[in-house]
């Protein structure tokens, strides 16, 4: 948000504001330090030596940008001052062209900063100025002589103790400048800053000449052909301009202005004035009646400026909503792309703003396509990733990153919910509509990119998550709003119901995106859950929108297949949508029918018992947990059955990745659950206590692992065996497992034993004792 206006150089104030760094080629030094208090002493001395001698050597350049390295700190003086007009205005030195910016520059810090100089010395400047610019300007101009020129005129027409007659003259001055010289700024638009707060300056002078006219260059210039371009950097000074000049014609009562601004700018503008220009002047209006609500100023007035600027602002985003034929998340041209940009960043720095279709549309579009562009974003490095223009392509991502654009997203999301609250509901479903699409689409596109690029171009993935993650946080504000206005009594049972799906679904597509525990995703949640939770039409459509077990083992795009093999447990934007999945069916699971669990979920559950994700694993464990200890089907015996036959496949699911993904805390709740859930006497729970203690299988698996260690961890194991088989006190397994570990033993120390069959040493225990000779040891232990 914008700082206050606490800087006396109106230029550095908009370009902090805007979000532009001061530019390198300011009269400021590029090295932080300012120079010595001795080294500005010498600078002087120096100079006053070139007047002296009649000569401007090429050390005294070098002793102009001394000085204005401590810009801020130097205070010109009277004397130095005059010495400065003697040596620009002298005919016996040739100074050379790029030593007019810097004195102009030195001359305006004193024009800034005194507070009352001699009247005679502030005639003697005008008069300079004028000759400068008659006879040598058309000789030496370059942008920099034109930028310092302007500002310096503007910065005497707003002095307080210059005569009137001098700031007529220097306005004079100004707008010939503006009008015919202003190519000079395309040239190089570094300069924009300085010229803009020259025309600030000079609209805040109290002499009222020229005021139209030098409105007339702000607003017209962007438009000329060979102009300066329109930005939105450049934008938001225009912003901060207006706000600036309104807030001191506010605070000195100075009504006839603002009166002027208010009918010529804001109701009634010109056709060459340009639509983005007029836009942020208006905001910047807004911005400086908002904080001068309190003023003395006659309230009238303000209302006027008030009303006729959010006019102005609805008529630019109407034009723009017709032409795009509603809310666009496509490319448009770029005049189009810069008006939402604007609008965004008007409305978030305008302070409150009355609620209407066309600037919530507006809104909606800046944030899907100018704010967030994922989908743009995906389909470009899609493309380039066939190319070898990756690295062009990571800086324009990470440029936006850096965007003061993107910077504000989190206060144009706050705007944006807050004009959902006031819009019409026709409105509120167009763009309800069209968030649950983007959040789908995301889901695809960062699904296929972060395929493409994990491993290959990680830096350009975390830039691209990063704009993401914030895409994430704003849909969670909207899907907030969503549920605070729906999820009443005033809309249908069926529209609540609707609405809570599509927000869970929209949900699961950006849950790879959540990176904290937010209470405002957790309040959402809770609140659509539970009118799921009361519907089974609800739950079960939430269910079904989950991908298929086909989708989720299987790639679809071919182009992606063609650079790589698919492998399901690695895709971890799709695994973060089935763990959304598997934690949230469970809440539910009592209005889940028999066939569809055995249709949908089950496949899936079982597929990502298998993932090494633990946590994946265990939400997959307590979905199985969740369906045993459920009980209210309408059909109980269908549901009872469906029960039974899964015990199977999830003993040997289980099983079969144990103890490597299988995390025993989730298999034990499914064993605790199916025991305590299932008729007693149930096959499946015989089938289940048979599968974890025979014995001879575990004593199989467990010898396989061990043949495959090094020998000392063979040894480490096999001393740890048999200390808990010595200790033991299971007399009944007792004597099967000394016999298992006698013949381990004696398979690990032979030195071809790595290559025997693993079915030796679990299956035909006898055979292989036959072989344990040199088992004394063992048994003295045992």
């Amino acid at each position: 948000m914008a700082r206050q206006a606490n800087s006396i150089f109106l230029e550095e104030w908009l370009r902090n504001n805007s979000g532009v760094s001061a530019n390198i080629t300011s009269r400021q030094s590029s090295a932080s330090s300012s120079s010595s208090a001795r080294a500005i002493i010498q600078a002087w001395t120096d100079l006053r030596d070139s007047l002296q001698n009649h000569r401007f050597q090429p050390h005294h350049l070098p002793s102009l940008k001394v000085l204005l390295n401590s810009q801020t700190s130097l205070h010109v003086a009277d004397p130095q001052a005059k010495l400065l007009l003697s040596i620009i205005s002298s005919r016996n030195l040739d100074l050379p062209s790029e030593s007019y910016p810097l004195l102009l520059r030195l001359l305006y810090i004193w024009v800034r900063k005194s507070f009352k100089p001699s009247p005679a010395l502030i005639d003697l400047a005008v008069e300079v100025l004028t000759n400068v610019f008659d006879a040598e300007f058309s000789v030496k101009k370059s942008p920099f002589f034109y930028a310092e020129g302007l500002l310096l005129l503007g910065a005497f027409s707003f002095a307080p103790y210059v005569p009137e007659k001098s700031k007529m003259a220097c306005l004079q001055l100004l707008c010939g400048l503006l009008e015919g010289e202003y190519r000079l700024v395309s040239s190089f638009e570094g300069i924009l800053p300085d010229m803009l707060a020259g025309i600030g300056y000079a609209l805040s002078s109290t002499v009222d000449v020229h005021f139209v006219r030098i409105l007339n260059s702000l607003f017209e210039i962007w438009g000329k052909e060979d102009g300066p371009h329109a930005t939105v950097c450049y934008g938001l000074m225009i912003l901060h301009l207006i706000e600036w000049v309104i807030s001191g014609f506010i605070k000195s009562n100075y009504t006839q202005k603002i009166e002027v601004i208010s009918q010529e700018i804001l109701e009634k503008p010109k056709e060459n004035y340009v639509p983005f220009a007029l836009l942020m002047g208006a905001a910047g209006a807004l911005r400086a009646s908002a904080k001068s609500a309190t003023s003395g100023m006659g309230q009238g007035i303000l209302s006027r400026l008030r009303i006729s600027a959010e006019n102005l602002i609805e008529s630019v985003a109407q034009d723009l909503i017709s032409k795009a034929g509603g809310v666009s998340t496509s490319d448009d041209n770029i005049a189009s792309s810069l008006l939402l940009q604007c609008i965004s960043l008007a409305l978030a720095r305008s302070g409150s703003l009355s609620s209407n279709r066309p600037l919530f549309l507006c809104l909606a579009s800046a944030l899907l396509k100018e704010i967030f562009p994922l989908q743009n974003l995906y389909m470009r490095v899609h493309k380039y990733l066939h190319s070898n223009s990756s690295e062009l392509k990571r800086n324009e991502v990470r440029e936006h990153l850096d965007s003061v654009l993107f910077k504000e997203a989190g206060v144009i999301a706050g705007v944006f919910c807050n004009q959902y609250a006031l819009v019409d509901e026709e409105s509120k479903c167009i763009v309800e509509d069209v968030i649950w699409d983007y959040c789908q689409d995301i889901y695809l596109g960062h699904r296929r990119v972060a395929l493409l690029l994990r491993g290959r171009d990680d830096e350009l993935l975390g830039v691209l998550e990063k704009i993401a993650e914030s895409a994430f946080l704003m849909v969670v504000l909207f899907t907030l709003s969503v549920t605070k206005h729906r999820l009443n009594s005033k809309f249908p049972h069926e529209t609540q119901i609707e609405t809570s799906v599509r927000i869970l679904v929209s949900f699961s597509c950006v849950e790879y995106f959540r990176r904290m525990r937010l209470s405002e995703y957790m309040d959402t949640i809770r609140g659509v859950v539970v009118s799921v939770q009361e519907n089974e039409s609800a739950c079960v459509s939430f269910v079904e929108s989950m991908p298929s077990y086909a989708d989720l083992t299987n790639w679809q795009d071919f182009s992606v297949l063609q650079k790589m093999e698919y492998i399901w447990y690695k895709d971890e934007v799709q695994t973060a949508r089935i763990l959304f999945y598997l934690r949230v069916i469970p809440t539910c699971i009592e209005r889940v029918t028999a066939p569809i669990f055995r249709r949908v979920l089950a496949p899936t559950m079982f597929l990502y018992m298998g993932h090494p994700n633990k946590k994946v694993a265990r939400a997959s464990h307590s979905m199985f947990v969740g369906f045993i200890s459920s009980g209210k089907d309408s059909d109980q015996d269908e549901r009872v059955s469906l029960k039974e036959q899964l015990v199977f496949y999830y003993m040997e699911r289980s099983l079969a990745e144990y103890p490597g993904t299988t995390p025993f805390k989730g298999m034990a709740s499914g064993v605790v659950a199916l025991v305590r859930h299932l008729p007693a006497g149930s096959p499946a729970i015989f089938y289940c206590i048979n599968s974890l203690v025979v014995l001879s299988n575990l004593m199989k698996l467990l010898a396989q692992l061990i043949m495959n260690l090094p020998k000392d961890g063979q040894n480490l194991v096999l001393n740890e065996l048999f200390s808990l088989v010595a200790e033991s006190d299971d007399v009944t397994r007792k004597p099967n497992l000394v016999s298992w570990l006698q013949s381990l033993s004696y398979l690990c120390s032979q030195d071809t034993s790595r290559v025997a069959n693993s079915t030796e040493v679990g299956g035909d225990r006898n055979s292989v004792s036959a072989q344990a000779t040199n088992s004394s040891d063992l048994h003295a232990r045992l």
